[in-house]
Order: structure tokens, then sequence, then C-alpha cells
């Protein structure tokens, strides 16, 4: 099962895809990482952190392992390519996009957050509010973590994957 997490940065996307990793026992695959790595090797960068990440994927799918893509997908073309991916290791996807619906928590969320990747420089709150992002029109789940804890967005996540699970037929913790 690929699992593809999207969302601007800051919205909790990574902190939820971690956890989801976690608990499923699934490959934790993150664009953020992959990009910065490439950059400390001096590469510039347009979509290979993506292609990258959707090889790692297909390889992990077709080992049959459980894969959460952690990554912003802010057009229609990477999300095609991550349900591309899925398709070609004969494995089921779902896709979860994760907002903030309130603009001040996360325009907080986004001027004082940290980064655990080193050399990783995070956007502002301009950069974030001003860079293309395409409305998500198929994601099977869509989580709002404005005014939540990420212990509750965490538990509504599980839950929300619960109930695609049962509709799907799809085993999973």
């Amino acid at each position: 099962m690929l699992y593809i997490l999207g969302g601007l940065p800051a919205t909790g996307k990574t902190e939820l895809a971690k956890f989801l990793s976690s608990s499923l026992s699934a490959v934790y695959i993150r664009i953020d990482t992959i990009e910065q790595e490439l950059k400390n090797c001096g590469f510039k960068l347009y979509d290979e952190g993506y292609k990258v990440a959707f090889s790692l994927a297909l390889d992990n799918l077709k080992n049959g392992l459980p894969v959460v893509a952690d990554s912003t997908n802010p057009v229609l073309e990477s999300r095609r390519e991550w349900i591309n991916v899925a398709n070609k290791a004969s494995s089921p996807y779902v896709e979860i996009e994760i907002i903030c619906s309130n603009k001040t928590e996360y325009r907080q969320r986004v001027e004082n957050r940290q980064t655990d990747i080193p050399n990783l420089l995070l956007p502002s709150w301009e950069s974030v509010t001003s860079r293309e992002y395409q409305p998500w029109h198929s994601a099977s789940i869509v989580l709002d973590t404005a005014g939540k804890t990420p212990e509750q967005s965490k538990l509504e996540l599980s839950e929300l994957l619960r109930e695609i699970r049962g509709k799907l037929s799809i085993p999973g913790a």
C-alpha cells in the first residue's frame, strides 16, 4: 500500500507521515531529505528528488512493503506520478492531503518551526503563501490539523484510514 501524503510546509505532514510509517512498519520516503542530500552534493534541483523518491517507492512496493511518501505534492503532475508508481507495483494507494485552515495558527507554525535535516533552509511565510499549490480534488482524506495537537491529528488520521481500509478491504494496522 502506498500512502501519498501532501500539503504545504508546516501543516503537520511530516509529523503524521513519520507516525504512520512507524505504526505500519512502512518504508518512509521524505522528499526534503532526498533533495537536501542532493543539494549537499552540489546538485541544482528541478524534479530529481521526486524521481529518486518514485524509484525508491516502486522498489519497496514491489518488494511487498508499505510505503509512506512525505512530500508537498504541490501540482497534479507529482500526484499523478505517485499513482503511477502504485499502479506499476500493482499496489493500492491512498492520497492524504494535510492542511491547516487557521491562518493565524498556520503562520505561527511556519515562522516558528525547526528542522531535523541539517542545512535545510525552511521557507518563510511569504514563500509558503506565494508558492504554486494546486487544489487536490482526488484526495481520499483531507485532514485539517488546525486547533489540534499532533496526538489528536494522529488519532484522526488512524480513524480515517481504518474507515478507508474497511471500504476497500485493505489490510493494515
